[in-house]
């Protein structure tokens, strides 16, 4: 008798904020790959208004596991207002730091691809 398997169709989904270098804009986002919308913005140069106002900046990220979740916190961070968001940025990135340097470093990782020093180190 053939063993029945259901494959796993539920995908993560992440709720995110991007800003430009000035910290002027925020944009609320979703999306199920923050690696590629990180890369789709920083290859769009004129997605948004000027090049002073590039959204190239991950400050903020929620992981959710389930795309019903993931819409409901999308539209109620949508709905917060600026100095709400701020706040909410400040509790886990109080720097402003791009987090998108963190998610690539991770990707290396899982793909078991090694970084560039641990491979240097083999070598000497």
């Amino acid at each position: 008798m053939p063993i029945l398997t259901t494959p796993s169709t539920k995908m993560k989904k992440f709720v995110y904020l991007v800003t430009d270098r000035n910290r002027s804009c925020l944009h609320v986002g979703m999306s199920t790959d923050l690696i590629k919308t990180m890369t789709f913005y920083r290859q769009m140069p004129n997605l948004f208004f000027d090049s002073g106002q590039q959204l190239t900046r991950l400050v903020y990220f929620e992981e959710l596991n389930s795309e019903n979740t993931a819409v409901q916190r999308f539209k109620l961070i949508s709905k917060f207002t600026r100095t709400q968001k701020d706040r909410m940025i400040r509790s886990v990135n109080p720097d402003w730091i791009d987090l998108t340097i963190g998610l690539d470093y991770e990707q290396i990782l899982v793909s078991g691809i090694q970084p560039v020093k641990a491979m240097a180190r083999n070598f000497s």
